[in-house]
C-alpha cells in the first residue's frame, strides 16, 4: 500500500529564521494515488503580527488567527495525521518542509527528515521545462477547475495539488496499476464485493446430442467450424 500526504502551508513570510511563522496548513491523504477522503486542516496562531504582503496572499488576519491555537498545541495532531509511513508531497516542498521542521524542532517535537519528500514543483519543471509551472498555471494545463482559488489556502491548494499531481504521475493510470498490490488490495481499491456462484453442469443424451448433430448438417452449409 502506497500512503502519501499531500499538503500545503501559508506563512507569515519567506523565513521561518527570520521570524517568521505558519499560519495555515492543509493535507490531503492518498492511498495508491486516489484521495480517501481523510484531510488535515488546521489555522494557526502565529504569534506575531501577520505582514501585510503576508496578508494580500492568503487573507489571514492577525486578529482572525488570534481565536486559533499555537503550533505547540496542534502538533500532536499534525504528526499523527503525517503518520511514520506517509511520503509528502508539497509543491516547492522545501519551502514547506523547512517552515514545519522548524516549528516541530523548536517546539519539542522530532521533525520529519526521515521522511520521503515530493516536489511537484521539479517534477512539473522536468516535464515542462521553460513553461510556467505555478499550481494555477498547471491547474489550467490539465484543466483541473481551480475557480475558487481567490487566495491561497492551505487546504483547497493541497486538494488542488492532489490533482495536479496524479495528472503529472499520467492520469487516471497510475491508480489503476495492481502490478505490487496484494488481491485483497486490489479489491478495495475497486470497490469489488461479487458474490461467486458455483459452476452450474448441464448434462444432454446422446439423442439430444445427435439431434443437434443432424440439424447442423441439415440447416447450416459451409460451417466455419467444419474447416477448423
Amino acid at each position: 500500500m502506497l500512503r502519501e500526504i499531500v499538503f500545503d502551508t501559508e506563512t507569515t513570510g519567506l523565513d521561518p529564521y527570520q521570524g517568521d511563522r505558519l499560519v495555515e496548513i492543509g493535507a490531503v491523504e492518498l492511498i495508491n494515488h486516489l484521495p480517501t477522503g481523510r484531510v488535515y486542516h488546521q489555522y494557526i496562531n502565529p504569534l506575531r503580527e501577520v505582514p501585510e504582503d503576508a496578508f494580500r496572499i492568503h487573507g489571514l488576519s492577525t486578529e482572525f488567527l488570534s481565536n486559533y491555537p499555537k503550533f505547540s498545541d496542534i502538533a500532536k495532531d499534525f504528526l499523527s495525521f503525517i503518520g511514520d509511513d506517509g511520503i509528502m508531497v508539497a509543491h516547492n516542498a522545501t519551502f514547506d518542509m523547512n517552515f514545519i521542521n522548524y516549528e516541530l524542532k523548536h517546539n519539542g517535537f522530532d521533525t520529519l527528515e526521515k521522511h520521503e519528500v515530493i516536489d511537484t514543483l521539479q517534477i512539473s519543471r522536468q516535464k515542462f521545462a521553460g513553461a510556467r509551472n505555478t499550481l494555477d498555471a498547471l491547474c489550467h494545463r490539465f484543466n483541473i477547475d481551480n475557480s475558487k482559488r481567490t487566495k491561497h489556502g492551505a487546504l483547497l491548494d493541497a486538494e488542488l495539488l492532489s490533482e495536479v499531481y496524479l495528472e503529472l504521475l499520467g492520469g487516471a493510470e497510475p491508480s489503476m496499476n495492481f502490478e505490487n498490490s496484494s488481491n485483497n488490495e486490489i479489491k478495495e481499491q475497486l470497490n469489488i464485493n461479487k458474490n461467486i456462484r458455483p459452476k452450474r453442469e448441464f448434462k444432454i443424451s446422446e439423442v439430444e446430442q445427435q439431434t443437434h448433430l443432424d440439424f447442423l448438417e441439415q440447416n447450416i452449409n459451409d460451417a466455419v467450424w467444419l474447416k477448423l
